[in-house]
């Protein structure tokens, strides 16, 4: 089998991965870096099959451009389709606010999910010479891995994470005699999680307590509703607002998907939904609001960092990744942030805490031992290097953007 890289080899982000052989052409992911401007994997040739494994948008937001050009069909489980089908939807209408060029049309989105095969956990498709078998990857509710079967078996796991969250259980192993992972968080470990979980909610009540608000921006997929399993018993006044809203919604649809339905019911009954301007402004006077967008560069989060900016009593409380060249990033380094086009400092409190719902280095090391297989490919990382020390046991293939390799499936 022939494999090639159009994104995300080595970078976080755009990914997008061909397969060549047993008479295929398979496109697995086809994402976006939701940058200013937006970054691009490489043009993606016909495929016969794309194959999906979760709706964040650097793994989801150019697949339409594909789909909508070639009319094939698309693999992924049918909640990864729905989210996807949001995001591809708001990445146009960011494209538009922002004046960049649209890497597709809305008639390609909705091809696109037309083209939808959906399969779940422990399914398999018969491509005829291949079969491919889904698993759990434990990242974001309907994230999936793929086991390609012909000769041998190659695992692609996409995003993943190995240990329980609130929102999914944790990614398990597979025997495999190729292993494509992700490296995101290669030389770097998270904290427990009931550890990063305690010290939130000390400082959410903290806040509280002083008579602040705390602002708690939000990716709209997986940690929005994460946030809000963790606060839900707390009895705060709390607001959730933006895309999370609808997110929330579709997991509770697709309940086999989340850890715990009755729990993510209930976190949704602790949070009244803004609906509108004057809703934000009342959510604005209370206790905690969790919002998007997750890195400060749009959404609803601006309106109240603006109105809050200057109350040292409130908090912003920074739950993700913050990206280079973002308002998040800024804030943490310098204290002040973009609002409106111009800069502004930022007074009250800031803090931020870990809560990746991707695997740290010691997972990922331990994930690919009980793999057990004999060529491991890491990418999806800027970091790849500070995981060969742990991986000498393995042939490790660190692949490169646009350059083809071949491995027996």
């Amino acid at each position: 089998m022939k494999f090639k890289f159009l994104g995300g080899a080595d970078v976080v982000g755009r990914m997008g991965m061909t397969i060549e052989g047993a008479g295929k052409t398979l496109l697995v992911e086809y994402g976006m870096s939701p940058s200013k401007p937006p970054e691009y994997p490489m043009e993606a040739p016909r495929v016969d099959h794309l194959f999906l494994t979760h709706c964040h948008l650097d793994h989801c937001g150019m697949v339409p451009a594909v789909c909508g050009r070639d009319g094939c069909e698309l693999f992924t489980t049918p909640l990864s389709a729905e989210v996807s089908e949001l995001m591809m939807f708001d990445s146009l209408k960011i494209a538009q606010a922002e004046g960049y060029n649209e890497p597709y049309t809305a008639r390609d989105v909705k091809r696109t999910m037309e083209n939808v095969v959906p399969f779940t956990f422990g399914d398999t498709a018969d491509l005829g010479k291949m079969e491919v078998t889904f698993h759990s990857a434990g990242h974001v509710p309907g994230a999936a891995m793929f086991e390609f079967a012909c000769d041998t078996s190659t695992l692609y796991t996409g995003d993943i994470h190995t240990a329980d969250q609130r929102l999914v259980r944790g990614a398990k192993p597979v025997k495999c005699a190729n292993l494509f992972i992700e490296g995101t968080y290669g030389g770097r470990n998270h904290p427990p999680r009931k550890e990063s979980a305690a010290k939130f909610i000390a400082k959410v009540d903290e806040v509280v307590s002083r008579g602040g608000t705390a602002i708690i921006p939000c990716f709209a997929v997986g940690r929005t509703q994460e946030v809000m399993l963790v606060l839900k018993d707390m009895g705060y006044d709390a607001w959730v607002d933006g895309m999370g809203r609808s997110v929330t919604g579709l997991f509770m649809q697709y309940p086999e998907y989340v850890r715990d339905p009755r729990a993510l019911k209930s976190a949704k009954r602790a949070f009244s939904e803004v609906r509108g301007s004057d809703m934000r402004r009342h959510a604005a006077k209370g206790q905690v609001i969790v919002t998007t967008g997750g890195m400060l560069d749009g959404g609803p989060v601006l309106g109240y960092i603006r109105e809050l900016k200057d109350d040292p009593k409130s908090a912003i409380l920074l739950v993700g990744y913050q990206a280079e060249d973002t308002n998040g990033r800024m804030l943490m380094e310098q204290g002040c942030m973009a609002i409106d086009g111009e800069v502004v400092k930022v007074s009250c409190e800031v803090q931020k805490f870990d809560f990746s719902a991707h695997a740290g280095h010691d997972e990922l090391v331990r994930f690919v031992r009980k793999c057990d297989p004999e060529n491991v490919v890491i990418m999806h990382s800027e970091s790849r290097d500070l995981l060969l020390p742990d991986l000498q046991d393995y042939n490790v293939i660190l692949p490169e953007l646009g350059k083809e390799f071949e491995l027996e499936v």
